[in-house]
């Protein structure tokens, strides 16, 4: 199947265009006719039906699990009897004051920026394909591309937090345990993968179905 694009020429064909299925767990291919997949034993469906429920429901989960995420303590630290809690911005601005700016960096970046650009890119990509959109199947392919490979750095905070309470542990001196932010920071990393890992991306190749038939 060929066409006209929204930017320029392609020669696409899809699977479901040329009568067969794919399998989402061997990548074999089978008519589309087939309820079972001949290699794996897998379930065959041309598209998931359920999978844009699923991918909010489980972005859904995950964004409540970052509210609190960022509003508890990620640390408590207590030095001498003094005990100090720091949220994960807070965070960010101590290793800040005291010079640590690279280090602020990388957490900024894995705690604050990744997450949510993770909430923002799923949701653009489960709205986007519900319509014709006249973006570039590439570009949307790209994007969830990103999104998956991406989310597993955003677990960094929870290992530096874990490496921390390892470390840190002088008894009556100092000791550092994990608050409550790190275990919803952790739950909300793991939604937001499912989430990601819910959506089926040959639902962004119709877009060329529906305009070569137009």
């Amino acid at each position: 199947m060929s066409g006209p694009s929204h930017g320029g020429a392609f020669d696409a064909h899809t699977a479901r265009d040329a009568g067969m299925v794919g399998c989402r767990q061997c990548t074999a291919v089978s008519p589309i006719d087939a309820e079972i997949c001949e290699r794996c034993g897998a379930l065959l469906e041309s598209r998931d039906r359920t999978s844009l429920q699923r991918v909010w429901a489980w972005w859904l989960v995950g964004l409540l699990f970052y509210i609190p995420a960022n509003l508890y303590p990620m640390l408590i630290t207590r030095t001498l009897g003094r005990a100090s809690a720091d949220t994960i911005v807070g965070g960010v601005i101590e290793l800040a004051h005291h010079g640590a700016y690279f280090v602020a960096g990388i957490v900024f970046f894995a705690s604050v920026i990744i997450p949510v650009g993770k909430f923002v890119a799923i949701a653009y990509l489960a709205l986007v394909v519900r319509r014709a959109h006249g973006i570039k199947p590439k570009t949307l392919l790209h994007l969830y591309e990103f999104v998956e490979w991406i989310g597993r750095w955003s677990m960094i905070d929870v290992f530096v937090v874990a490496i921390l309470v390892a470390l840190v542990q002088f008894n009556l001196l100092a000791t550092i345990n994990p608050g409550i932010a790190a275990v919803s920071f952790a739950l909300s990393v793991v939604f937001t993968m499912l989430s990601a890992m819910s959506f089926d991306s040959r639902r962004i190749w119709d877009e060329i179905e529906t305009a070569s038939h137009e």
